[in-house]
């Protein structure tokens, strides 16, 4: 479940709210062991998701730093040339 949850600091554009959004739904599955809750729990999930959502945008938004933007783009292809070298078959 984890390996979906991507670093959010310092791209060029900035992490939106939908990206922040779906790194929260990562956390909270994880950490609740649910990938959909059931009925009763749906609000308390829907509850963790906004909270953790909003702590990680507050924390984005104060963080610094000094070196330059990533490229998303390169970035992805970095990620794919790891992933295939990872799952390659010989």
């Amino acid at each position: 479940m984890c390996r979906n949850i991507r670093p959010l600091f310092n791209f060029d554009p900035p992490a939106n709210d939908d990206e922040v959004r779906a790194a929260a739904i990562q956390f909270v599955r994880k950490v609740s062991g649910y990938t959909k809750p059931s009925a009763a729990n749906t609000a308390a999930f829907d509850e963790a998701v906004d909270a953790v959502a909003a702590a990680s945008r507050a924390l984005l938004d104060n963080l610094t730093t000094n070196a330059p933007p990533k490229n998303r783009e390169e970035e992805a292809a970095k990620r794919k040339a790891r992933s295939a070298a990872r799952f390659a078959t010989a």
